[in-house]
């Protein structure tokens, strides 16, 4: 099997490789290496990976259609969609960005896997797709209709697009709708390093809606596990499909959706605490009100997940916060 992995040098992207290359499989790897956050730590992601003989890497913007044609031509048995623009609040101050890199940049996948008769096409969605949905625990055929970020809109764009291709052209897709993924290795944008960083600099950490937001949290491994069973697990037409009753989650042609989550809802409040025994310092904390484009609580149904993957997520809130603190201080010493 060869596998292309977009977003190689993110967070998720790295960890997949990582694995997939100690399960002895090939893994083709692409990356824009772009500057939304610190290339330094895309590059020490890479260095790690180019230590396999079975990985190769270029770097690619994949808005350039001719280049990934020129991409795909080499041929991959399964592709694995992680690159885009990711952070919602960068989306309200440089919406551009994400038409670009989310929507063009994954037209020029579908065609790619369209033309050059990819076996299945795995690409990330985002929790944040449920945008103003109150009904909880969100649920893949739960309403996806009142996205509140740019980016979750591109995200719902992406499975829109995807199912055409599904249609049209029999391309098995599946999207993932991951729920704040953690872990060794994070994005330096997300909430677990930003708090990490200002607790050890001494420097404070602002809570909105005064903490009292709560997220159903996934360590990265739990992530990485279902992708690696989904590669050969290729969806099927659901011969239960009925457009008098349309779910939303699964078709008449070779198409699913399929939420990644830890299942363990934690409020704000106690993963700051557990970040604090973990690094042995207290938080200076600042207390704002909510921020546009976010959502005030997450909490994940995996029903699907776990009978298509026969997987269940392994890893604990303190048990995951611990390891990436551990990381973190080595990382940064």
């Amino acid at each position: 099997m060869k596998v292309l992995v977009t977003g190689a040098a993110g967070f998720i992207g790295f960890h997949l490789c990582l694995r997939l290359l100690n399960d002895g499989i090939d893994v083709y790897g692409v990356d824009s290496l772009n500057e939304y956050y610190d290339v330094r730590i895309k590059q020490a992601r890479l260095n790690q990976l180019t230590q396999h003989k079975n990985f190769e890497f270029e770097q690619l913007d994949l808005v350039e259609s001719e280049s990934v044609n020129r991409l795909f031509s080499q041929g991959f048995d399964t592709v694995v969609h992680l690159a885009a623009q990711a952070g919602v609040r960068h989306s309200i101050k440089h919406p551009r960005d994400y038409i670009d890199a989310n929507v063009t940049g994954f037209m020029n996948v579908l065609e790619g896997c369209r033309h050059c008769d990819v076996g299945h096409l795995i690409y990330a969605s985002s929790s944040s797709v449920y945008g103003a949905s109150t009904q909880l625990p969100f649920s893949e055929n739960g309403n996806t209709d009142h996205p509140i970020s740019l980016y979750a809109a591109t995200k719902k764009a992406n499975e829109l697009m995807a199912h055409s291709y599904s249609h049209l052209y029999q391309l098995p897709t599946t999207g993932l709708r991951f729920f704040t993924v953690y872990g060794p290795w994070g994005r330096p944008d997300m909430a677990l390093y930003i708090f990490a960083r200002a607790i050890t600099e001494g420097q404070p950490i602002k809570l909105f809606n005064s903490g009292n937001m709560r997220r159903s949290f996934t360590y990265v491994d739990d992530v990485v596990e279902p992708i690696i069973r989904l590669l050969n697990t290729q969806p099927t037409a659901d011969s239960a499909w009925s457009s008098d009753d349309p779910k939303t989650a699964t078709s008449n042609v070779p198409y699913q959706i399929l939420n990644i989550g830890g299942g363990e809802v934690v409020q704000l409040g106690r993963f700051v605490e557990l970040i604090e025994q973990n690094l042995g310092k207290q938080a200076i904390k600042e207390l704002l009100p909510m921020q546009p484009g976010d959502i005030p609580a997450t909490s994940v149904d995996i029903a699907a997940l776990e009978t298509t993957t026969q997987f269940t997520p392994q890893v604990s809130i303190e048990d995951g916060i611990q390891r990436f603190c551990e990381w973190f201080s080595s990382y940064h010493s």
